[in-house]
């Protein structure tokens, strides 16, 4: 089983965006309007598992390796185990600090995909791979899609405080 035949894959982020999170640069407000129409649109369920309960929204990036472009796709819910499968490396960290039982997390990917041990380690070692060559190098971050829904956001806020005026 390759990683496009997988329906959860394994995403790490390289190194050197860590703890450069669009979520944390932009107002609360329209991270939770994103985060809630990312909710909305998936019917309040995981995209991945189609699970029910508390989402979390994800942001899906595309990589180009050339140009060392790293671009804002989309914003989806996922349920906390698909999540912690997509950061599997942050999942690591917090089960060795005891937040996290990491086992749970690998069932979740073996049960999601219905494969075996042996293809969630030959997913696993190709990812950090990959996440080791991508994090060798600075990469430029496009988030224009975060900047339409922006732009839409505040459109529609406008739009109702004028509507609201008169």
């Amino acid at each position: 089983m390759n990683g496009t035949s997988l329906k959860l894959t394994i995403e790490l982020v390289p190194s050197t965006s860590w703890w450069k999170s669009l979520r944390a640069k932009m107002p609360k407000d329209e991270w939770d309007a994103i985060r809630k129409s990312a909710y909305a649109r998936f019917g309040y369920r995981c995209a991945i598992c189609n699970s029910k309960g508390r989402m979390h929204c994800h942001g899906v990036w595309e990589f180009d390796d050339a140009r060392h472009v790293q671009k804002l796709k989309d914003f989806i819910a996922l349920c906390e185990m698909c999540h912690y499968v997509k950061h599997i490396g942050l999942a690591s960290v917090k089960a060795s600090e005891g937040e996290l039982d990491y086992n749970e997390v690998v069932k979740h990917f073996l049960k999601v995909n219905g494969c075996d041990m042996r293809a969630f380690e030959k997913h696993k070692d190709a990812a950090f791979s990959r996440w080791q060559e991508r994090s060798s190098h600075e990469w430029r971050v496009d988030a224009s899609v975060y900047e339409k829904l922006r732009s839409a956001m505040l459109d529609k806020k406008q739009h109702r405080l004028f509507e609201e005026s008169l």
